[in-house]
């Protein structure tokens, strides 16, 4: 059987309730009390493994999908994530149905009930309930993304936090523009691995990002013809969305402008979206880089943009 306190089944109650079955955890007051305990990987670099997803997804959005979750805490910490297709993971990710060898409590429970659970390290699993309709986007069903990042925030250590806001709050949050992490969940990830070795984290209202140059001047003052003359500092500003490319180039996109910031941490731009991809339009609700077939996936309310390659 399980220990409950060495696993977080989080559950979803549809009028605002907090996850049922969130008591299994200790709810602390604060996430100070994840660095008392020190349930951590000791280790920077980890490996993961989806082991399987709902029939009904495509394959390739869904893994997008999951790597843009692990994404959100790799971005914010000194963290780093690679995915495995057969080999051993530190973190395995599961699709269940029912009872599933993780003692009768912790049985899933068919549509409607526990979305899914997770154990904290360094046993590296989170389980999700096959039953459930699962959704890419923020129509019906349950956001794959959003549970997928809060369970693995507590594959990485972190408990449920008491603040509303926060990813990992008991409480299931649906899809928005602008779904970012809160200072709560940055504060609690940073105390157990650290900052990104890339830089200085610069907090925003609500958003965090790395600084990578200084700057004076925002894009929202500057003319059209002056967009070439400047360098940005756009760490001053909310962006629209972030992804990384395999050669760990960061892009950085606002507006009808990109950013992009190397691996060895200098940054260029701004730069015209329809120079390099035509056709796209601005202001992007989301983006995504796969390594597999080495394209940029641009998400815009229900318009999905993809086949665009570096």
């Amino acid at each position: 059987d399980i220990n409950p306190l060495e696993c977080c089944p989080i559950c979803h109650c549809a009028i605002g309730k907090p996850y049922r079955g969130a008591g299994l955890c200790h709810v602390v007051k604060t996430m100070m009390s994840v660095l008392r305990k020190r349930r951590k990987w000791y280790k920077r670099h980890l490996t993961y493994r989806l082991i399987n997803w709902p029939w009904y997804l495509p394959e390739q959005q869904v893994h997008l999908a999951v790597k843009t979750a692990f994404e959100l805490w790799s971005n914010v910490s000194s963290l780093v994530f690679w995915e495995v297709a057969e080999e051993p993971a530190d973190i395995r990710l599961t699709f269940f149905y029912g009872d599933h060898n993780d003692g009768v409590e912790n049985a899933f429970d068919g549509p409607g009930g526990a979305l899914a659970h997770a154990f904290f390290p360094r046993r590296g699993e989170a389980h999700f309930d096959n039953d459930e309709r699962w959704s890419l986007d923020s129509g019906k069903g349950r956001n794959l993304f959003v549970v997928m990042a809060h369970e693995i925030g507590h594959t990485l250590g972190l408990e449920h936090s008491p603040v509303s806001n926060a990813l990992m709050s008991p409480y299931y949050k649906k899809l928005g523009k602008g779904f970012v992490l809160n200072w709560d969940d940055v504060l609690a990830i940073q105390n157990l691995y650290g900052k990104p070795s890339r830089g200085p984290i610069v907090q925003l209202p609500g958003k965090s990002f790395a600084r990578f140059q200084d700057g004076k001047q925002h894009l929202e003052n500057r003319e059209q013809n002056q967009e070439t003359n400047f360098r940005f500092h756009y760490c001053m500003s909310f962006f629209d969305a972030l992804t990384v490319d395999m050669e760990d180039n960061l892009y950085i996109f606002k507006g009808k402008y990109y950013w992009i910031v190397s691996k060895g941490e200098s940054a260029t731009g701004p730069y015209l979206l329809q120079t390099k991809w035509p056709g796209l339009p601005s202001a992007i609700d989301a983006t995504a880089f796969s390594e597999k077939d080495r394209k940029f996936y641009f998400f815009k309310g229900k318009e999905e943009h993809h086949g665009f390659k570096i």
